[in-house]
């Protein structure tokens, strides 16, 4: 199979599977359809009425002959312009039907598929975030649904309606002479092979605009998300500049559409006219015994026939930019979500963690980050993970709750591999608190009882704030809990921010509590508070903190040193700093300045 061949294969098979998005519609597909039959139905009326017109010309007290009861009898005088009137009504119902029923699976489909794709990615496995960046993802779902339905329903509508336009129109020219429609006929090949043309350059094109318009979404989005950072180091002309380098890589783009479609139905045009104008030689050669009004209803059916012709040539990239789109769409939703083969599920675990001979690479990286890695935590201990940035720490924590999944090693969680729990129950009882904080454009409230916490007692919130030290400013807020703070927390400071992410762990009240760097944003006194709040938080629970501050862990029962992806030393604060090794050596660098 040659590579064209393969690529028109392709592009139906994608298109069919596209359709099958339309199933669930298809009674208001039908009606659509029923209108677009009526709508080209009215077009041969239009052109045998300017028979009658003409013959009214020479003759206007003539009577109608047409086979209907209503009309036949009357003189020509009055009945043109009610036919006139009546094809006109008729077309319009046949409008209506069409454009309106064909909207509503047309906006049916956007929002399916909008929420299919946002449902695939609350699923994909972290490493497709990894892989994929943000901006991308999102005109995946604002801009390539759109130019999809357009394939799926604009085009479908063009094909439809002016098909069976042409369909209607030929039917009605073999019907009046069929040799002179022969002559027209043999012009369809040519028109054939330029659509096919136009066709491979369309799709090549639509795919080069998606990737232009991620490219320009995600430099919006990454300067709305820092747009603290670009004011602060003066980054608004760099930034413009990259904005306006996407915008003018996808306005060329667009462009180099443009001319194509620019080229192509002028050239389609030229062939269809040039058809036209042998006929109307003929029409003029071979009139025989014709009466002037069936030639000019004969001219007027041949001259409304470019026009449908023309549009369904236009469609060609209507369906090339949809069924880019479409291929980007299925092969997110072709992804793999995160594997769940887990079939144990526990009401409530004890939180005895055991990782046994634990290594770990990311996809795609050939240095492991995590290198037999051995360690028991028994139920209601703090583990405390330190060393250099990069030693491990983080992977190792997002490993307990699966954010990642490991070939070597077990994790095992009250004696049962972390494997063969379902991930939603394995998660309900880990509690997550990082240093990159996530709060939703919502009311404090809310965002403390998030999720599963939705629904938690007004109580309950308040003494998870109480318990994280947050009171203090939740209190002085205009509506207190009920407060919207912007997206992502904007109205609060960091410190603020991370004690709502503490007082919403502390709500979830799980057997596991995993801290990565939770009071890194926390100024001296709020810290001390903090402290004291997770010393209460933490007893009864297994907590595994993370953190660079070693004022912060010192209490902890076992403190691992982690450097290379290795568990070098391990021990208490004071056993660590006696040995004289890598934790003495950085906690005589971090307290170096201090008496």
């Amino acid at each position: 199979m040659t590579a064209s061949a393969e690529r028109a294969t392709s592009s139906l098979r994608i298109y069919l599977r596209l359709l099958a998005y339309v199933r669930p519609y298809v009674g208001t597909f039908a009606v659509s359809i029923l209108g677009f039959i009526i709508f080209a139905s009215s077009q041969p009326m239009l052109a045998s009425v300017m028979k009658y017109f003409v013959d009214g010309l020479n003759d206007p007290a003539a009577a109608l002959d047409v086979g209907w009861d209503v009309l036949d009898g009357v003189s020509l005088m009055k009945a043109v312009p009610l036919m006139i009137v009546l094809i006109a009504l008729w077309q319009g119902v046949g409008s209506f039907l069409g454009n309106y029923f064909l909207a509503r699976v047309s906006l049916g489909l956007v929002h399916d598929l909008r929420v299919r794709l946002f449902d695939s990615l609350l699923n994909l496995p972290n490493r497709y975030f990894d892989q994929n960046n943000s901006g991308h993802l999102i005109s995946r779902i604002t801009f390539n649904v759109t130019m999809v339905t357009g394939a799926a329903t604009d085009a479908i509508k063009v094909v439809f309606r002016e098909g069976l336009t042409v369909i209607f129109l030929f039917g009605y020219l073999l019907w009046m002479n069929w040799k002179l429609t022969f002559v027209m006929v043999a012009v369809l090949p040519l028109i054939g092979f330029l659509v096919s043309r136009a066709s491979r350059k369309f799709r090549k094109q639509a795919k080069r605009i998606q990737a232009a318009m991620g490219d320009l979404t995600h430099v919006v989005s990454e300067s709305i998300q820092g747009y603290r950072v670009v004011r602060s180091f003066g980054g608004e002309p760099y930034e413009s500049e990259r904005f306006v380098r996407a915008s003018v890589d996808n306005t060329s783009k667009q462009l180099r559409m443009v001319k194509t479609s620019a080229v192509f139905t002028p050239s389609l045009q030229v062939v269809t006219y040039g058809a036209m104008a042998v006929v109307l030689f003929l029409v003029l050669l071979l009139r025989g015994d014709a009466t002037a009004g069936d030639l000019v209803a004969y001219i007027t059916a041949a001259g409304l026939l470019p026009k449908p012709i023309r549009q369904l040539s236009e469609v060609s990239s209507t369906i090339q930019r949809g069924v880019a789109g479409a291929e980007s769409i299925f092969e997110q939703l072709d992804e793999a979500p995160e594997v769940d083969t887990g079939t144990v599920e526990r009401e409530r675990l004890e939180g005895h963690i055991e990782i046994r001979g634990l290594n770990f690479r990311y996809p795609g990286a050939e240095q492991p980050v995590l290198q037999d890695i051995d360690v028991d935590i028994p139920p209601g201990r703090m583990v405390a993970l330190v060393g250099r940035s990069g030693s491990g720490k983080s992977t190792l924590a997002n490993l307990i709750p699966r954010f990642y999944d490991y070939s070597e090693g077990q994790i095992l969680i009250d004696g049962v591999d972390s494997r063969d729990y379902r991930l939603r129950n394995l998660r309900r009882h880990i509690a997550l608190v990082t240093q990159q904080v996530t709060l939703f454009n919502d009311s404090v409230a809310n965002n403390i009882a998030y999720g599963d916490l939705a629904g938690a007692p007004r109580e309950a919130i308040e003494a998870a704030a109480e318990a994280a030290y947050a009171r203090e400013f939740i209190d002085r807020l205009p509506q207190g809990l009920d407060t919207e703070i912007g997206e992502n927390g904007v109205t609060l400071s960091g410190g603020q921010r991370q004690r709502l992410a503490i007082a919403r762990a502390l709500l979830k009240n799980a057997p596991i509590l995993i801290l990565d760097e939770a009071t890194s944003a926390l100024d001296t006194e709020s810290e001390r508070h903090i402290q004291a709040a997770l010393d209460r938080a933490t007893s009864g629970r297994t907590t595994l903190v993370i953190a660079h501050r070693l004022s912060t862990i010192e209490k902890a029962d076992l403190i691992l040193v982690m450097d290379h992806g290795r568990i070098v030393e391990r021990g208490t604060h004071a056993e660590l700093l006696a040995a004289g090794g890598h934790y003495a050596g950085l906690h005589a660098h971090q307290f170096k300045d201090v008496e």
